[in-house]
């Protein structure tokens, strides 16, 4: 069940039809889980559509809310304004073997398909998830992400999977979520999907649609001699922005930015503790080849337009982290601590909203 199912709805603008990043066309989500005695881990692999993107680039950007983070490939983003990689994401001390399994499975591909690679830039974020699993054993190895990136689909599980197996958010249980919003345009419609992995925030600071949801759980969790559940804010939050609206990499910049917006719409203020990271790609204005004559030429959203993109882009935000919650399941971590599920406190006598 997902947040809509509890009767929670969130923002005023249209969802596309699966209400997940993979309803801009060409985009899917593949995981592998990892599960045992001492790891809750694993890998999220966003792929941004069907063909190589080393040949044919996305134009791409990335925003750094707070940079307490150790992503990789960001600085070239940055530069070029292109993605020529899926984007993984997975725990924090695993970005260098994910990194390798991003290089080798690109390698491959391409030499399969008698494209020249001498270099690749592989775009790989995390969340620390060392509360729920031993993060210095470096779980995920690269033929995970192979596995992930082979595997992926349109529809994916979401919740306590893949890179979202072992995070916690709001001192609940966190994971990977996703929403999507629909954008007109003149006569045509676009879509702008959001993916997340959410380990961040305090319990106390949770709220749903204005109401403080958080202080209500602590409230009633005292009151039923429960562990407590607060914590800093703290841990992180990745966030992967897809959508097929023309835009240039300047203008994805600025339409990152508004993710901010849906992550203080649940109640986090972006604690000194955690990183907040956003990537974004566009499946319009590919960039292959260049042409004989050396120019480009590319079609863009007019500037005066982009106020519903930015709604969207914070809506979609909002709903994706809530969505990560509901559809995780309680764990409980390495010492013993319990997280419970957002779903636990949306039905029956622990409602709170």
């Amino acid at each position: 069940m997902r947040i809509r199912d509890y009767g929670i709805t969130v923002g005023r603008m249209r969802t596309g039809a699966g209400n997940r990043i993979t309803d801009v066309p060409g985009v899917k989500v593949g995981h592998v889980t990892i599960r045992d005695e001492a790891h809750r881990t694993g890998v999220t692999v966003v792929v941004p559509g069907p063909d190589n993107a080393f040949v044919r680039k996305y134009v791409a950007s990335a925003y750094v809310h707070n940079g307490f983070g150790k992503s990789a490939g960001l600085v070239q983003i940055g530069e070029l304004g292109t993605l020529e990689t899926p984007v993984a994401l997975t725990n924090t001390l695993n970005v260098g073997l994910v990194w390798d399994g991003l290089v080798q499975y690109m390698a491959d591909r391409s030499q399969r398909e008698g494209v020249t690679v001498t270099s690749i830039n592989p775009v790989v974020g995390e969340c620390n998830d060392s509360r729920l699993s031993r993060i210095t054993s470096r779980a995920v190895q690269p033929h995970h992400v192979r596995e992930a990136i082979e595997s992926a689909g349109v529809d994916f599980a979401e919740g306590d999977v893949g890179a979202g197996t072992g995070t916690i958010c709001y001192g609940l249980k966190g994971g990977i979520g996703s929403a999507s919003r629909l954008v007109e345009i003149g006569s045509r419609e676009y879509v702008l999907g959001v993916l997340v992995q959410s380990n961040f925030g305090s319990t106390v600071d949770l709220v749903i649609n204005g109401v403080p949801v958080g202080e209500r759980i602590l409230k009633l969790k005292k009151r039923r001699n429960d562990m407590a559940v607060s914590g800093q804010d703290q841990g992180s939050i990745m966030t992967v922005l897809a959508t097929d609206l023309p835009v240039s990499d300047r203008q994805l910049y600025r339409i990152l930015r508004r993710t901010g917006v849906g992550i203080a719409r649940t109640g986090s203020y972006t604690g000194h503790g955690s990183g907040e990271v956003m990537i974004g790609f566009t499946t319009a204005n590919r960039v292959g080849p260049d042409a004989e004559d050396g120019l480009r030429t590319q079609t863009v959203l007019r500037e005066e337009l982009i106020d519903r993109v930015f709604q969207a882009a914070a809506e979609a935000e909002n709903e994706a982290i809530l969505n990560s919650m509901v559809c995780a399941g309680p764990a409980v971590g390495r010492d013993g601590e319990e997280y419970r599920s957002l779903a636990e406190f949306l039905t029956g006598d622990k409602k709170v909203i």
